[in-house]
């Protein structure tokens, strides 16, 4: 087995006998999801996606889709305008807390649901159904396939989403929601009944830890800069009133969804989805949450960590009759474990399978435990006589 997927799979397999929290209720449609559902991916660098658990069930993006919506409102109109509509500062409140300033009517982020509408009004389309056809499309630009809408979902957000029209209401008499009400926000409906797997979520999130490169298929789907502005709002917003607990300890921009989707950004290292439909009080996946914070704990993810990946520049190789020595110097994160393989691969291919190489590591001035057991597994499935030496 791959020794990320064993390591991805053992996180799972740990976290997976959690049971506390349920299925989000106040949605008929989503109150009826297995609560035993669990999946976990992520996506490197190269577009490799990593996957445990169930990673082909489709489930609902719901307020995932938020920076992604978002993403594509910023590169539609940049960013001065779309600020004239929505804040970017914590809320400290639920995700449907009425937040907006009292002065001008307008949501403390785009990442409540007050925010995301407005947002979503940003979105052209002559009606209801062309702007869902746009953003539906910018969906699956993130994913890199596409995505489809789930009409029972849909239907069931629609009959019970008389908060979410109070809102909407409520900033259009502020002047902040230009649109016709009705047609802003069944689109939003539809945005959030949107049919994801979590390999699908990690690709997503992926694009915005690549600058806005889908690592997949290698489309620049947003700009750079707007990537790193969506990043940014998600690091302090993305997981509503327990954003700064989340940050401290899980330490990657992140949002999750009532269906129990949640992705993680770790900028230019990994993009992360995560699903488990059992939800804690702040809406968040309880599942979902631990498994990502150990994800980050395991492979030194945190945005504060020491991220440094050596690439070719502190790789140095020595040919002796003996056999081949390569040497890294610098420090290696657990991000950087697949470029040094890439190397490797690059300079025994061709050579006698009975050739030895010896990958010293003892002058890397940090060395992940992660990336070590990466690269220990992986060597061995070179065909080639390899050895550490620590």
């Amino acid at each position: 087995m791959d020794p990320i997927v064993s390591l991805l799979s053992s996180l799972l397999e740990n976290v997976r006998p959690l049971d506390a929290g349920e299925p989000a209720q106040y949605i008929p449609e989503l109150a009826k999801a297995d609560p035993d559902r669990f999946a976990l991916a992520v996506v490197g660098p190269r577009g490799v996606v990593r996957s445990v658990g169930d990673d082909e069930v489709e489930f609902t993006i719901q307020s995932v889709s938020k920076p992604f919506v978002l993403a594509l409102a910023f590169a539609m109109h940049g960013r001065d305008d779309v600020l004239a509509r929505v804040g970017v500062e914590p809320s400290g409140e639920p995700f449907n807390a009425i937040s907006l300033e009292p002065q001008t009517g307008r949501p403390a982020n785009p990442l409540v649901n007050a925010g995301a509408i407005a947002t979503t009004g940003l979105i052209p389309g002559a009606d209801r159904h062309e702007r869902t056809r746009t953003i539906v499309a910018g969906l699956s630009r993130f994913a890199g396939r596409q995505l489809t809408v789930d009409e029972s979902v849909y239907e069931s957000e629609s009959e019970t989403g008389d908060r979410n029209r109070a809102l909407a209401y409520l900033m259009r008499s502020y002047g902040v929601l230009h649109e016709r009400v009705d047609e802003v926000v069944e689109a939003y409906f539809r945005q959030c009944s949107v049919l994801v797997t979590a390999r699908d979520i990690a690709v997503m999130s992926g694009t915005l830890a690549f600058s806005g490169r889908n690592p997949v298929n290698n489309e620049q789907v947003i700009p750079e800069s707007v990537a790193r502005d969506v990043v940014s709002i998600m690091t302090s917003c993305g997981m509503y009133d327990f954003s700064g607990e989340w940050l401290m300890r899980v330490g990657l921009p992140s949002k999750s969804g009532v269906a129990g989707g949640l992705v993680s950004v770790a900028p230019s290292q990994f993009g992360v989805g995560a699903f488990s439909p059992r939800l804690d009080s702040h809406g968040n996946s309880v599942r979902g949450s631990i498994l990502v914070e150990r994800l980050s704990r395991e492979f030194g993810m945190h945005v504060f960590d020491r991220h440094e990946s050596i690439t070719r520049p502190g790789i140095t190789v020595d040919r002796t009759p003996e056999g081949m020595i390569v040497r890294l110097g610098g420090e290696l994160a657990f991000s950087g474990a697949e470029r040094v393989l890439v190397t490797l691969r690059e300079l025994i291919h061709g050579a006698d399978a009975n050739f030895p190489v010896s990958l010293d590591v003892s002058e890397l001035a940090h060395l992940h435990p992660a990336a070590l057991t990466a690269l220990e597994a992986q060597l061995r499935d070179l065909g080639t006589q390899v050895r550490i030496i620590k």
